[in-house]
Order: C-alpha cells, then structure tokens, then sequence
C-alpha cells in the first residue's frame, strides 16, 4: 500500500515544466499577501499579473524538478491564483519560508531562485516576503551571537569542544540534536581539567548561568549539553560547591536553572537544605529573571507559597 501511494506520488511530482502547462492557459494571475482560506480579505495587499507580465512570473516561479519530497505544516503566502481566460481559476498555489512552493504537485518543491521572486513580489507592492526574510536574518543573527557568547563563557580549556557541541547543524542534522561523540568530547575534557568533583560543579553552574539571562529565553540543545553534565554529577558536589565558599551571581543562576529542572525536582525533590535554600531565594528576590520567579513562587525551591 505505501509504495502504490510512493510511486503514484512520484509520478504527481512537481517540475518547472508543468508549472509553465498551467501558466501558458493563464488570463491572468491574482497574488494576495494572505494564505488561501484569508484571500478574500479586503485589507491584504494584491497585485494581478496580465500580459507579458505572467511570463517574466513564470521565470521567477521556476523550480527545481521532482519536489523535496516533504509538505510544510503552515499554510503558506502569498497565495498564488491562476485564471483562465474563462475566468476560472486553474491553479492555487502558496509560497512557503520565500523558498518554496505548494500545488504544483504531490510535494513541496524548493524554488530555484527564491530571493529573485521575493524581489520581483517587492516591486509590486507584495513585501512580506521581503519583511520575513530580513526578520530571519535578523533572528539568524542573533541567534549566532547567543551561540558565540556560550562558547566563549565556556571554562577554561573546553571552548574547542564547546564550538563542537554549539556549531550549527546542517540541513539533513536535528537542530535539536547534539551528536553524541561531540557530547562525550565536551563531557570527557570536562573531567579531565577538572577532576575534583566540586571545582567542576563550581564550573559547570557558572557555564550553565549564561543561559538564565539570555533575552530570548529557553534552553538551547547546546545549553542543554552543560545541563546533562550538572545532572550527572553527584548532587553532593553541586551543593557543596554552593555553600562552601561564596557562589557567583552566575552560580546562582545556573542553580536555578538545575533546581528548577524537571529532571532534577524528579530525582531529588524541590527541597534544598540550608543555607542554601535561603541564599538562592534572596538572589531571586533581588536580581532573578521572571522564569526564575515563576519557579519560586511555585515551590521549585523548596519555598512553596512564599512570593518573591
């Protein structure tokens, strides 16, 4: 049963060819900023495309035969609606991430110049295109600086490895993902340069405060590397590390992100001892972030009730 759907799909594969079928029967070309089920709205921007025009479209629509084999889960825009000279609409194709276009054929298939057609959309009033894409550069680009600010916060003797567990993922790799051979790098040079239990802890809380102030928030799979290593370490040393001699605004941090972590409220509960328990509250009361709060007006700390 898959393979007849597989081969009855293949052969619905998009190409350029059968894109060109359908805009050589065209009257004219309706393109509305909105996904198909918005397009009747009178605010979205438009632009009918008549006339020699629809070839100089056929030009930028080009795509690269036979499809990625895939469907984007959103709806996609510009809607991209073709009419024949009856008036009837023929075709109802969606533009997706500016890179790629749906309904030519049973899959998805990557435009062959997708900025070219977010220019060209430009020039006609249609920007948002154009708008996302520089709002991704923009993402892209900080997301880079976050990236880098992890590295060089790493200890002293594993920004190598840290440039191993945070390098970008290509296309084919999980962005989620960490290769294992890089953790196990990352975690192997961890032990060596520090091999005393409560030194690494110490080390590894303030690598792990990094996260805890980053604007855009959450964890990152690189983050997550440093979290793993904190979760394998003997609890004992994590909080000796923390009330032996003075932890760091930084130390702090990462703590709150340890204590309150599912895994660790799972395995050890949300008490801690004190001195330590008042210590960190005291740093969420003055300086903590508002997910740090969250957690401790919710008990994660072991201060259930208690408002910051």
């Amino acid at each position: 049963m898959f393979f007849d759907w597989y081969d009855a799909a293949a052969q619905d594969a998009p190409t350029t060819a059968r894109l060109l079928e359908v805009l050589n029967r065209a009257e004219y070309v309706v393109i509305v900023e909105a996904s198909p089920d918005e397009v009747d709205a009178a605010d979205r921007a438009r632009t009918v495309v008549t006339g020699v025009e629809i070839a100089d479209l056929a030009r930028r629509l080009a795509i690269v035969d036979g499809g990625n084999g895939d469907r984007c889960r959103c709806a996609g825009r510009p809607t991209i609606m073709v009419y024949d000279s009856d008036g009837e609409r023929i075709a109802c194709w969606t533009l997706h991430h500016q890179s790629g276009l749906r309904s030519v054929g049973a899959f998805d298939a990557d435009l062959r110049d997708g900025p070219a057609l977010t220019e060209w959309l430009a020039e006609r009033g249609l920007t948002g295109s154009r708008d996302a894409q520089v709002e991704l550069a923009a993402q892209r680009a900080e997301s880079e600086r976050r990236r880098m600010r992890w590295v060089h916060a790493a200890p002293t003797g594993l920004s190598d490895a840290a440039e191993d567990v945070a390098r970008l993922p290509g296309r084919e790799a999980s962005p989620d993902r960490v290769p294992e051979a890089a953790q196990d790098r990352l975690a192997a040079l961890t032990r060596y340069h520090y091999p005393e239990g409560i030194e690494r802890a110490r080390a590894l809380l303030t690598w792990a405060g990094t996260a805890a102030r980053e604007s855009t928030g959450g964890l990152m799979r690189y983050d997550l590397t440093v979290q793993r290593q904190l979760l394998a370490e003997h609890p004992g040393h994590i909080i000796a590390a923390l009330v032996t001699q003075a932890p760091s605004p930084a130390q702090l941090d990462g703590a709150a992100q340890l204590f309150g972590s599912l895994e660790w409220t799972k395995e050890h509960g949300r008490g801690l001892p004190e001195p330590l328990r008042s210590t960190l509250i005291a740093h969420i009361r003055a300086s903590g972030t508002d997910p740090m709060r969250f957690r401790l007006r919710h008990g994660y700390y072991g201060a259930e009730g208690e408002a910051p």
